[in-house]
């Protein structure tokens, strides 16, 4: 796939990359590489590949979801300046 100055400048203007003139042609050409990888990659027919959703089969050691510590909020909210309903209070930072 070839591409035209015009379309590189306008591809380069719909990701908001500044491009200088001189560079367009240059750019074509490795944005005509890159499309025709694709296109290359495309053609190859994965029908029988399995897809995968991990490169490794391993399974992932979790530990068991256990409550471990109690629920201390007043201990934790004894020495806060401000508190209401159970939650801290903070100045306002966005105005």
């Amino acid at each position: 796939m070839s591409l035209t100055s015009d379309e590189v400048a306008k591809i380069a203007h719909l990701a908001r990359l500044a491009v200088e003139p001189q560079q367009l042609e240059a750019l074509g050409a490795e944005l005509s590489k890159i499309l025709d990888l694709v296109a290359e990659m495309d053609a190859v027919d994965t029908g029988q590949v399995t897809p995968m959703a991990h490169p490794l089969e391993m399974a992932q050691r979790l530990r068991e979801d256990l409550v471990t510590e109690p629920i201390a909020r007043e201990r934790y909210q004894a020495g806060a300046p401000a508190v209401e309903n159970g939650l801290f209070l903070v100045p306002k930072v966005i105005e």
